[in-house]
């Protein structure tokens, strides 16, 4: 049987990281992740790591970029506010083609906002996250066990797509405790770094990282075939989890810790008589559009409902994927407040059965 831990879920994603072979942690403290940087700071130079305070988020990025270009597996981690700062050096690193693997703990925003758990940075890093036409692959964990084997699974992705990866959870993910099994995830075939700036003592021609392309035509080209590789990951990389779907009138899609808090709202549904499901996104980019457009054509759904720890910005992808067939409405709270299962289930009862 395999060993299990009792851990904070930062600090199931810094073990997890240091067990992928991550050897390089360059990252500035804010809350709510700011245990992850310090179990890097205890742990890395016990295991043959380096971990790095730096002066401000922008170094912190950009040190990021430099180590993966000379080959290493890095990671950095952060919050909103941090990612902002963070969010020219990503688009760098996407233009550089490099892997790596980002860290958002999110907490309310805009601004400094709040330190209490949020979703509110969905849109910043599915659809804003650097200028220049670009994706991150992102997952969405909703448990600490899911924080330390998305973990794993992020420095893979971003190894055989030579992209970074951005795992996106919050505050509450970051500080609750559970049992953690540092075994549960599948290995994968990685490919060979020939790319990497290493030095190749005359036996190779240089390798250059750049994001620079003088000539548009060489720049549209690159990009062009970066997006090939977006279709690829599209094709292979998606990732949810459906719950009490099957016969359901209406559909619940969350992700992450508010998914939990809905999974029990659907089966306070149940209980009523009501006919609920939960559709739950692991990948947040690529989103799973082609399984929710599925649920759509069935006869039994009548309707969506996203709720997430913000205004409603994933609802719109929700409509996107099922090209508005079906009545899609939002609930949520923001600015750190945590929805309850109660008021998920007085929306499910409210929007069961279409328009009202």
């Amino acid at each position: 049987m395999a060993q299990k831990y009792l851990m904070k879920g930062n600090e199931a994603i810094a073990e997890a990281a240091i067990r992928a072979g991550c050897k390089l942690f360059f990252g500035y403290p804010i809350t709510p992740q700011t245990e992850l940087s310090e179990y890097m700071a205890k742990n890395m130079p016990k295991r043959e790591g380096l971990s790095l305070q730096a002066e401000s988020e922008v170094a912190a990025i950009n040190m990021v970029l430099g180590a993966s270009a000379a080959g290493a597996r890095v990671m950095t981690s952060t919050s909103g506010p941090g990612i902002s700062l963070k969010s020219e050096g990503i688009s760098y690193i996407v233009g550089s083609d490099l892997p790596c693997v980002i860290v958002n703990v999110q907490r309310g925003g805009p601004g400094l906002g709040g330190i209490q758990p949020a979703q509110s940075d969905y849109n910043q890093a599915t659809k804003a996250l650097g200028h220049g036409d670009m994706h991150l692959i992102v997952l969405a964990p909703a448990s600490v066990q899911e924080m330390a084997t998305l973990t794993g699974e992020a420095f893979d992705l971003a190894d055989i797509y030579r992209t970074p990866v951005m795992l996106l959870a919050d505050g509450a993910l970051g500080q609750m405790m559970e049992p953690v099994d540092f075994e549960e995830k599948p290995h994968r075939a990685l490919p060979k770094k020939d790319w990497a700036c290493t030095g190749h003592g005359g036996s190779r021609k240089h390798n250059i990282v750049n994001s620079l392309y003088i000539e548009p035509e060489v720049l549209e080209k690159t990009v062009v075939d970066r997006f090939k590789k977006y279709e690829q990951i599209e094709q292979n990389e998606v990732k949810y989890e459906e719950y009490l779907t099957e016969d359901a009138e209406i559909i619940i899609v969350a992700y992450g810790i508010t998914s939990r808090i809905a999974k029990t709202a659907v089966r306070n549904a149940r209980e009523k008589g009501i006919k609920a499901g939960l559709f739950r996104p692991i990948t947040l980019y690529p989103f799973p559009e082609k399984q929710l457009d599925a649920l759509a054509d069935k006869e039994n759904i009548k309707t969506f409902l996203s709720v997430e720890m913000n205004m409603g910005q994933m609802v719109k992808d929700v409509k996107l994927a099922i090209s508005c067939k079906k009545d899609v409405y939002h609930f949520g709270r923001t600015g750190g407040v945590i929805p309850t299962p109660d008021e998920i289930l007085t929306n499910i009862e409210k929007y069961v059965g279409g328009a009202k």
